[in-house]
């Protein structure tokens, strides 16, 4: 795979373009055919980005750049809870 980081958009075309040759082949208008190309372009892409992020996810390599999580430590103060009585001052 490398680094290339576009296969989830190169399978949506390709469930794209064998979207619409099903379609037309079923005798489908245009409009039909275009819609369900669409969704097909959607479905499959989200689907294979979300197979590709599980992969790398369990190999270790979440992804391009460090992580956004900062470790806060001991000093920080926790969250002011929902109850007003429970609050300082």
């Amino acid at each position: 795979m490398g680094k290339f980081r576009g296969w989830h958009i190169v399978a949506g075309i390709a469930a794209m373009l064998l979207a619409g040759i099903f379609g037309t082949a079923m005798g489908l208008n245009n409009t039909a055919t275009y819609l369900a190309s669409g969704v097909a372009f959607v479905a499959v892409s989200l689907w294979v980005d979300s197979r590709i992020a599980r992969r790398r996810n369990a190999a270790g390599t979440a992804g391009p750049g460090p992580d956004l999580r900062q470790d806060l430590g001991n000093d920080a103060k926790p969250a002011l809870d929902a109850d007003p009585s429970k609050r300082e001052g």
